[in-house]
């Protein structure tokens, strides 16, 4: 028999979601519309004097070089530190399915940099990795290359890149791991017993499976690549050196905090959420029909 159960008041659905819309709206909605409007405004960096230009911030942003390097840095940035955390933390995580000595310890090692805040996995690695002072930067040294994250923009661009992936891999490997856990084990030694290899074991049963966790990763994987990853860039790079790790989340910061343009820093953050609508709604439209669920 199929026990339900019925609440009378008709006012309780409403009430269990306020509290989540009323966040929404005060931390999402309205601020984005605030972003929309100020985007069409010129005004000093004390808010005294206001002028409505409509679309000259965005002209104006348009026209400007060092926004075009910004979407192409953000481009690659984003790009290899989604494959790169999507791929190790899956490798990490099948090794971790595993019957393995010590299985517990090698998964509290791999969770670990999750509870590691953005700021602190950035200094963490400029540290290791400072020219001077970092061990891992002397070991470069001695192999003869000149090594300097605050001169080379190859160099300062690999490091933002190795500390953003460090700083994901331990969250993507978590959901991997559930649901690798999740799949019947039975399917998997019926393939063995047909004579399937575990290569393709992995390829036909595992990761069809585990597409719609692969799916959901990889939207926020983009998704923290696009904002989250900030603070390391502010930490570790500052976008330098000559705008090599200026990303577009960074360039919003600095062109308002530094520069004083409110108007073109609201701008770019509406051009940045619609970038990110868009990519979002692409992976739905086109990625998400390859999902089995």
């Amino acid at each position: 028999m199929d026990k339900r159960t019925v609440f009378s008041g008709k006012l309780l659905p409403y009430a269990l979601l306020a509290p989540q819309l009323i966040v929404t709206l005060i931390f999402f909605y309205w601020p984005a519309a605030q972003a929309v409007y100020q985007s069409f405004l010129l005004q000093d960096a004390f808010g005294i004097s206001t002028e409505f230009v409509w679309f000259e911030n965005y002209q104006a942003l348009f026209a400007d070089p060092a926004y075009f390097q910004a979407i192409v840095v953000t481009v690659f940035f984003a790009a290899i530190v989604t494959a790169s955390a999507l791929a190790l933390s899956l490798i990490l995580a099948v090794h971790a399915d595993r019957a393995l000595t010590g299985a517990g310890v090698y998964k509290t090692l791999l969770i670990w940099p999750y509870a590691v805040a953005t700021v602190v996995a950035g200094v963490l690695w400029l540290f290791m990795f400072q020219p001077s002072l970092g061990m891992f930067a002397k070991a470069i040294r001695a192999l003869g290359y000149d090594w300097n994250p605050y001169l080379h923009p190859g160099d300062a661009l690999t490091l933002v890149i190795v500390s953003a992936t460090w700083k994901q891999i331990s969250y993507n490997f978590l959901f991997f791991l559930a649901g690798l856990q999740a799949i019947p084990k039975s399917l998997i030694e019926a393939a063995a017993i047909d004579g399937a290899s575990r290569g393709r074991r992995f390829w036909t049963i595992v990761f069809p499976l585990l597409s719609p966790t692969a799916f959901y990763l990889l939207t926020v994987n983009l998704v923290y690549v696009f904002f989250d990853t900030f603070g390391i860039i502010h930490a570790v790079t500052k976008g330098g050196p000559a705008g090599a790790t200026t990303t577009l989340v960074y360039k919003v910061f600095s062109d308002g905090q530094a520069g004083g343009d409110l108007g073109g820093s609201a701008a770019q953050s509406v051009i940045l959420m619609l970038i990110v609508i868009a990519l979002t709604a692409i992976q739905f439209r086109f990625v998400e029909h390859k999902v089995n669920y």
